[in-house]
């Protein structure tokens, strides 16, 4: 990289002002989503060749913060009073149920009042959902995240997307996903030329768009490149509450029952009915850790018909029953996927 008397300063066309963020960082943030989205930041100032773009590092008591990886931030201010102008983006991260408290809350609703700028990132969108601000809205977060999420705010129209700004709300799904926000608003601010140097210097070399989906296409997850198998596959996803019978998976791709038989065993080592209840039991665990949802309730939003068949399946894969996998792990919370960054 070269230094910054080395680099040939860029002029941007927008002759936009300057522009401040504050990062509200929750306890327990994730760094990386953080550092995705400060890190452009600091970089266009050395491509434009002037700070246009400042920080603020925010949070409750305004001492500290601590994210899910143990390092500690200064913070230079509390919940005070900021500037209209400014954006707030809040980083979320592991437990941010925990985290989304009450003087969180009322911050971010009072600062909405006045008309601020307001964005989450990873699990950050769980804290503006919480406080009503994507009433209505476009939003997304990360995949695992999504079915407490859905659970929990129907008013909300989730998107699978990487990142989605709606008006003056944005959120993106985690991880790398801030690089793609950030770009995006340094391209608005002053240009696409300075945002595409940005990324180069990044060595962020595929820019993602809000049209673009956070999960890996299913050829790519599961390692098979068989339509036939993604398709159904995808069936499946789509249908956990109401299970398609593998008769009628097979009919849809034009196969028969005892052909999509053998198209599993091949290639996923398993029938299409432990298949399909793997991706039951999955997103099973993922509501009973994530939402207080009954134990009756987050079976029937995973089709099982009772509670009893439900526990007997959940035990058999997961070696405990559904009532001591909550108890283990405490009061429910939205936690950072295991695959989140």
């Amino acid at each position: 990289m070269l230094a910054p008397a080395a680099r040939k300063r860029q002029e941007s066309p927008t002759g936009a002002g300057r522009r401040r963020f504050v990062f509200l960082l929750l306890d327990r943030f994730t760094m990386l989503s953080f550092a995705g989205a400060i890190e452009p930041l600091r970089i266009a100032n050395r491509v434009i060749g002037h700070e246009a773009y400042t920080w603020v590092l925010a949070g409750e008591g305004g001492v500290t913060s601590t994210c899910s990886n143990g390092a500690s931030f200064r913070l230079d201010i509390g919940l005070d009073e900021i500037e209209r102008e400014d954006t707030v983006l809040v980083c979320g991260g592991i437990d941010v149920q925990q985290a989304t408290t009450k003087p969180v809350l009322n911050w971010l609703r009072r600062e909405a009042r006045r008309g601020v700028n307001i964005g989450g990132l990873c699990t950050g969108a769980y804290t503006l959902a919480k406080a009503g601000l994507l009433d209505g809205k476009r939003a997304t977060i990360h995949w695992e995240n999504q079915d407490s999420f859905l659970e929990e705010f129907e008013d909300v129209k989730l998107t699978k997307s990487v990142f989605v700004v709606d008006g003056n709300r944005m959120s993106t799904a985690g991880g790398t996903a801030s690089i793609d926000l950030m770009l995006k608003i340094i391209a608005q601010d002053h240009g696409e030329d300075i945002a595409n140097t940005v990324a180069d210097t990044l060595i962020y070399t595929s820019i993602r768009t809000d049209q673009d989906i956070q999960r890996l296409s299913i050829p790519t997850r599961i390692g098979v490149r068989h339509p036939k198998l993604g398709q159904v596959i995808q069936m499946m996803e789509a249908n956990i509450e109401d299970p398609i019978s593998p008769a009628e998976l097979a009919t849809h791709v034009g196969m028969s029952t005892r052909q999509l038989e053998r198209l599993f065993r091949r290639y996923l080592s398993r029938s299409p009915k432990r298949y399909y209840m793997e991706l039951r039991l999955q997103k099973a665990r993922n509501l009973l850790m994530q939402t207080d949802m009954s134990v009756i309730n987050v079976a029937l939003a995973c089709g099982f018909a009772s509670p009893s068949h439900f526990s007997k399946c959940y035990r058999a894969h997961y070696q405990t029953t559904p009532y001591r996998e909550r108890g283990s792990h405490g009061t429910p919370s939205i936690a950072t996927p295991r695959l989140s960054f």
